[in-house]
């Protein structure tokens, strides 16, 4: 199974990697790397099988333009290898508080399989659209969210920007 997930994670790196090159009008000295991790998750409704430590690992880039792009592994709700490759926006909404960030992302999320299949929406092929929002804080070197996953909870992350 890790060999699995060590190819989808390096197929997502090189993808990754290939937004890093500059394109017009872009200044490649403003993008920055996300590398981040979980903290907290909860749940919404209590079920004995919820899994609330995802053992998160993410990876994201982030563009001058304020586009983003990524992927995560991490253990679903389930207990379930799972990952999740993405491409979104970041918007910082308020002048007065320029800590403050709001992101929304969307992408193809892997990983609910068997009995917990049809836990995810349009999951009929092992491999589900979701879009995740998310707020937070970020300043020069650490950025933190809270990023809702559907109507099933929120999970904390905090990580190092580079």
């Amino acid at each position: 199974m890790y060999h699995v997930r060590f190819r989808m994670i390096s197929c997502a790196l090189a993808l990754l990697g290939s937004l890093a090159i500059p394109v017009d009008g872009y200044a490649a000295e403003d993008a920055q790397w996300l590398l981040q991790t979980s903290l907290y998750t909860k749940h919404f409704h209590a079920d004995l099988d919820h899994n609330d430590k995802q053992n998160l690992l993410g990876l994201e880039y982030q563009r001058a333009d304020r586009w983003v792009v990524g992927a995560s592994v991490f253990d679903n709700s389930f207990h379930q290898p799972s990952q999740y490759f993405y491409f979104g926006k970041l918007f910082r909404p308020l002048e007065a508080a320029p800590l403050l960030h709001l992101k929304l992302t969307g992408g193809l999320l892997h990983g609910y399989k068997n009995e917990y299949r049809d836990k995810i929406p349009l999951n009929s092929y092992g491999i589900a659209p979701v879009i995740i929002p998310a707020i937070g804080l970020s300043g020069k070197h650490v950025s933190g969210e809270i990023n809702l996953f559907g109507f099933a909870g929120v999970i904390v992350t905090i990580g190092v920007l580079f």
